[in-house]
């Protein structure tokens, strides 16, 4: 194979240079398509719902709708001082009733699943202590935060338990697992570590979960996720739903076995040495139950009003397509006003959103007009069987509303153009071979701490352009970046507002732009499908 401008071979990241262009990572599979977005050669003529392998539960499953919706507690500061907040919470684990009447063990944030939503403002600096009194390292990652480098939650930045041996310089900084490898730069916390985060970013719903190399697809599965959000002026002064008529709702499946225990497919299901699952799961693990806030398939009371679903996808795997219909048939607008990272400049009105793994979309339903009694459900078109269903809505009593939705959202969001661009790099998410076997690679080279991969200078506009083989939910640490294109055309509707990560579908190109500001330290860039990033389809950037 020759090399050509935009073309690379597919033996290492080595990138050949043009003025303010940075080809990065491509394969010989891949091909520039005229129409200026990367296409795949020979791309998947067949695209699946979600990219993976269903776990079927070993117990009996409730009937849908028949569990009413939790709603996580909101956390309360254990201190204030000088304009900051401090919270404390413990990682530990439960015996807790998700299924009716069968207890499952979890691995909690303060003892619930999810762990306790966060609320902070803009500007106004928090500090988060966790306390580890699991049985394995943690890390911290509070998704889509302008976080320092320090407290960003790196996959080797551990935090051990009591019981953990202390790293050597013979023993690797994270684990012994086949995918390790030692990391200089790791900071070792024993017990407890201090996170924090400035809250210098716009309102937002963000959410926080471990991010343990090697370990984060099984820790999450066990219930180590839980949502933050920040709230500001800009927000306050629009007349959205508020209170209770403001639902955050974290969706992600789940199996079971026939213990009641959570099933999941590890390789070492102590989660201390060997990472990785069984084969027919290596693509991704998918549950048989749609769980929202903890509870399967549950059901909410509402009153004939305009309703603020703060949506998360927090499943390891498994992509929505989310759609809301009355029992006769009906569906109704789900007006987006916000993305991972905001509010939209103006709404944008769907019939049905797709979210994957990480994504959140803040929409605004209007149950206004229907009767008393009437029901709505939440369902996943992508789904089939009981995970088709989501959740549902009860209409209770009609009510007075007090809200509406502006057509102007917010004049804050950045202008980056192509023209302020300093480099445009091109990464392939596929299939790969790894040191130890077959994985997950980002331009044929699994993760490696140690390296890194792309160095940029703080403030620098880059445009970067991303192809995938099958379903990658590309999420970028520190930024937000606006979507520019999909396959050389324009963004989808639902691509609008400023986001943190992107779904690629399979044989997807698409481009996005960001500027790299905030603070200079190591960051990450990953496939946030959890099997896909354990897996080695991770990569370092350096802001200089």
């Amino acid at each position: 194979m020759s090399e050509r401008p935009g073309l690379i071979r597919d033996d290492g990241w080595s990138s050949t240079e043009w003025p303010r262009r940075r080809v990065f990572g491509l394969g010989g599979a891949l091909v520039l398509a005229t129409a200026g977005g990367l296409a795949l050669s020979g791309a998947m003529a067949h695209r699946p719902a979600s990219t993976g392998n269903q776990l079927r539960s070993a117990v009996p499953l409730p009937e849908p709708y028949t569990v009413p919706l939790p709603i996580p507690p909101v956390l309360e500061p254990s201190g204030t001082s000088k304009g900051s907040d401090r919270y404390d919470i413990t990682q530990r684990q439960v015996s807790a009733e998700i299924l009716p009447g069968i207890r499952t063990g979890l691995w909690t944030y303060d003892g619930t699943f999810p762990g306790p939503t966060i609320e902070s403002r803009r500007g106004r600096p928090v500090t988060v202590a966790h306390r580890n009194e699991l049985p394995v390292p943690t890390v911290v990652h509070l998704h889509g935060g302008r976080t320092p480098a320090a407290s960003d939650g790196y996959p080797t930045d551990l935090v051990l338990p009591q019981s953990w041996p202390a790293p050597t310089a013979h023993h690797d900084q994270h684990d012994d697992g086949a995918h390790a490898m030692p990391d200089p730069r790791a900071v070792i916390s024993r017990i407890t570590r201090e996170y924090t985060f400035p809250m210098d970013q716009r309102a937002a719903m963000l959410w926080y979960h471990d991010h343990r190399m090697d370990f984060t697809a099984p820790a999450i599965w066990r219930g180590l996720a839980g949502m933050h959000i920040i709230r500001d002026d800009t927000e306050d002064a629009l007349d959205l739903p508020r209170g209770e008529r403001e639902l955050p709702l974290m969706i992600a499946d789940r199996s079971f076995a026939s213990d009641g225990s959570l099933a999941y497919p590890s390789l070492d299901p102590a989660l201390r040495e060997r990472p990785g699952v069984r084969a027919p799961y290596a693509a991704g693990v998918l549950g048989d139950v749609i769980l929202v806030n903890g509870a399967p398939w549950p059901i909410h009371e509402v009153v004939t009003s305009r309703y603020r679903l703060r949506l998360l996808n927090a499943s390891n795997a498994r992509h929505y397509e989310l759609q809301a219909v009355t029992d006769d048939g009906r569906r109704l607008d789900l007006v987006q006003i916000g993305a991972d990272q905001g509010l939209l400049a103006a709404p944008v009105t769907h019939t049905t959103v797709p979210i994957a793994p990480a994504e959140r979309y803040d929409v605004v339903v209007d149950f206004a007009g229907l009767p008393a009694g009437s029901r709505v459900r939440l369902i996943n078109r992508l789904g089939t069987g009981r995970t088709r269903e989501v959740m549902a809505f009860r209409i209770a009593r009609r009510a007075r509303e007090s809200t509406h939705i502006p057509a102007r959202l917010a004049d804050d969001l950045p202008t980056w153009r192509r023209s302020e661009a300093t480099a445009v790099r091109d990464f392939v998410f596929r299939a790969g071979q790894m040191q130890h076997g077959r994985g997950w690679v980002i331009g044929g080279r699994a993760f490696d701490p140690a390296r890194t991969d792309i160095r940029t200078r703080l403030g620098a506009v880059e445009v970067w352009r991303f192809v995938a083989d099958v379903h990658h939910p590309v999420h970028l640490h520190l930024v937000g970046f606006r979507v520019l294109s999909r396959g050389g055309r324009a963004p989808l509707p639902h691509d609008a507002g400023l986001k943190d990560t992107i779904s690629l579908r399979p044989g997807e190109s698409a481009e996005i732009i960001t500027r790299f500001d905030g603070y200079r330290g190591r960051y990450l860039f990953h496939c946030h499908n959890a099997e896909h990033e354990d897996m080695g389809m991770m990569a370092n950037i350096e802001i200089t």
